[in-house]
């Protein structure tokens, strides 16, 4: 099957399996130790059932929304994955690209594989910066610099990864700790010869990281020896809202008592976020935290979530519970290892083809219509 005949964001994601080797699509998709986060993620929104209004004229309904201020065409905005240039060549300018054409905000990450000034010029829709906090902050904060004289309008600073977690796939196909492929893994890259030619033939690098580390140090040996700082604390978040002029989110939020400390900082958003089941396993999914969340910060400031995200009912199920935005990861990405810059644009409209259908069965006819009395 072609990635232009799939009907929903699976079949792209068993597109995308057959596409690459077994360590990059075990990347995209895996889960830390037993993925009981992974699988929660999914869990919390199949538990909930809607409860539908009737005899509404749905006629006229409109997907467009506001986000941090700024208009988009879908309550979503496609979030910060890694290593995207693994998927496909390029993989973050065409998934910046084709989050642009869907007109949605567009997150990359720190560890992403384009200078942020390409991004940036294909991002038109609004571009944000995912940020890890290093135990060198200098250079953290050269990476800010950067993002802001590139345009982008917000940071989300990282804040559950005080370390890795075990990622146990990474781990068996040689991709952890050290990039070490196995036999195993070797042979079956060769199998995949069109992934080899296509991709292969560029080397994976942190390009943002490694232009902030300066002449002659290495990215891998700085990567490798615990660049992440486990000291990260309120009093750097504080520092970063003073730093930085743009909208700033905290990411990695579970906790009530958390966002409102944070808002209390000065945020202007938090997302509800386990790092998609790739840090604590059997931590609650964002979804679960969504309701006591959204309840204590009130218009404190925004609320976002992720995790799970595969139907555009999921994003509609979000906002009804009271979140302003999901944030898209594993749903788009799919849709990019399966057919490029055309293949994430196919994984956005089918969402939005979902949340649309999904407003007028509910009897909604805006984003603003979808509350928490539809859902059971």
């Amino acid at each position: 099957m072609g990635f232009e005949r799939a009907v929903n964001i699976d079949e792209l994601r068993a597109i995308a399996r057959r596409r690459l080797p077994r360590f990059v699509f075990d990347y995209v998709d895996g889960g830390s130790e037993d993925e009981r986060t992974l699988a929660g993620n999914r869990a919390a929104f199949e538990r909930l059932r809607w409860r539908p209004r009737t005899l509404v004229d749905v006629s006229a309904r409109s997907s467009e929304t506001t986000i941090l201020g700024l208009p988009a065409a879908l309550p979503a905005v496609v979030g910060p994955t890694g290593l995207n240039g693994l998927d496909w060549r390029d993989g973050d300018l065409a998934l910046a690209r084709a989050t642009a054409a869907a007109g949605l905000p567009f997150a990359m990450s720190t560890v992403c594989m384009s200078y942020i000034e390409d991004i940036a010029k294909v991002a038109t829709r609004g571009l944000w910066l995912q940020a890890y906090v290093f135990r060198e902050r200098a250079i953290t904060d050269r990476l800010l610099d950067h993002a802001a004289a590139a345009g982008c309008d917000t940071v989300m600073l990282t804040s559950d990864f005080p370390v890795a977690g075990k990622r146990e796939r990474d781990y068996r196909s040689g991709l952890l700790p050290k990039q070490r492929f196995t036999l195993a893994t070797k042979l079956d890259i060769l199998r995949h010869p069109r992934w080899l030619l296509s991709v292969a033939t560029r080397k994976p690098r942190f390009v943002n990281v490694e232009r902030e580390l300066g002449p002659g140090r290495n990215v891998n040996e700085f990567v490798g020896h615990g660049m992440f700082d486990p000291s990260l604390d309120w009093d750097d978040l504080a520092r970063y809202r003073d730093r930085w002029r743009g909208k700033l989110l905290l990411k990695g939020v579970l906790r009530a008592d958390d966002a409102l400390r944070a808002a209390a900082i000065g945020v202007d958003g938090v997302v509800l976020s386990n790092h998609g089941g790739r840090q604590l396993d059997s931590a609650i999914s964002g979804m679960d935290a969504l309701p006591d969340v959204a309840e204590a910060v009130g218009n404190r400031c925004a609320v976002l979530v992720d995790g799970g995200v595969r139907r555009g009912s999921d994003i509609a199920k979000a906002v009804a519970l009271g979140a302003q935005a999901v944030l898209l990861g594993r749903a788009p990405l799919y849709g990019l290892a399966a057919g490029g810059e055309a293949g994430a644009r196919h994984a956005l409209a089918i969402l939005a083809e979902e949340f649309d259908r999904t407003l007028a069965l509910t009897g909604s006819r805006a984003v603003a219509e979808l509350t928490r009395d539809l859902l059971a």
